[in-house]
């Protein structure tokens, strides 16, 4: 009896802490939440207060209305979907390459691939620059989404390589001995049994398309062109040259733009940890 009181206080404990913890994780994200409920004298008064005095439903509205966010979301949902299956097939391809074939120098090449993670992107972002400039792609999406159909990424690759070698290569053996083509397997053997680590793929490059701000803001400069992440900035920029407060438009705008993540993260949450747990299993 003493054993199952002492485990029932002690997880008690441990859900105490932790609520605690949630709350003060969350506290910035929930005062963000509630000031895009608020009227715009309400931002500044001291000391602040957490909940609004009228729910200003409204907000959400007039941030939707007051830039164009439908084009936004339009823009941003094209470019990230785009990326997105750009980066995990041409990743898929490439790991698939690493973990099955045997050829001289395959080592060597996976280590140089690997290495250009250490690589700041500040080193490579101007001759990108010059040459997307060269070829007339600057103020277009080519330079958002073409990159991911070359190979997706050094982590791309490397993740897709781990879970391809934790699959015995019997089953290869056994397809090439039915008939069955390179591609065929990869295609029906291969992919099949990585779905957790596609989707893990899939949702890294989703989020990471979704909320880019570096890449838009170097190469687009039309509002035609815009990202959500852009598109964001304009309601601070119109604080900035004297106009009225929007910062609450502000916090409408980013929770709106941040829905479609959480609902993606979890829907596929049982995917993204499966993919992350199993791609590890063998290096």
């Amino acid at each position: 009896m003493r054993s199952a009181a002492s485990r029932r206080w002690t997880n008690l404990v441990v859900y105490v802490v932790l609520f605690v913890l949630t709350v003060l994780f969350m506290g910035p994200f929930l005062f963000a939440f509630m000031t895009s409920f608020k009227a715009p004298h309400e931002i500044f008064i001291f000391p602040p207060r957490f909940f609004p005095e009228q729910w200003r439903f409204q907000n959400y509205y007039d941030a939707w209305t007051q830039a164009p966010f439908t084009l936004f979301f339009r823009n941003t949902i094209l470019i990230t979907l785009s990326a997105m299956l750009g980066q995990t097939v041409s990743a898929t391809f490439v790991a698939y390459g690493f973990a099955r074939f045997r050829f001289p120098g395959r080592d060597a090449l996976f280590m140089l691939v690997i290495s250009t993670l250490i690589l700041p992107e500040e080193v490579t972002i101007i001759p990108t620059f010059l040459m997307f400039k060269v070829v007339g792609w600057l103020d277009t999406w080519y330079p958002l989404i073409l990159p991911s159909y070359f190979g997706g990424g050094a982590f791309s690759i490397f993740l897709l390589r781990q879970f391809f070698l934790t699959l015995p290569k019997d089953m290869d053996e056994a397809a090439e001995i039915d008939g069955a083509g390179t591609l065929r397997i990869l295609w029906s053997i291969v992919a099949p049994l990585s779905k957790p680590a596609l989707a893990t793929l899939a949702i890294f490059s989703f989020l990471g398309r979704w909320n880019d701000f570096f890449h838009p803001l170097i190469y687009l400069s039309t509002t035609e062109q815009f990202t959500v992440s852009l598109g964001l900035r304009f309601y601070q920029q119109v604080a900035t040259a004297g106009g009225p407060a929007r910062e609450h438009l502000l916090m409408a705008a980013s929770f709106a733009a941040t829905f479609p993540i959480v609902v993606i993260f979890f829907v596929f949450q049982r995917q993204f940890v499966r993919g992350i747990v199993l791609s590890g299993i063998k290096g």
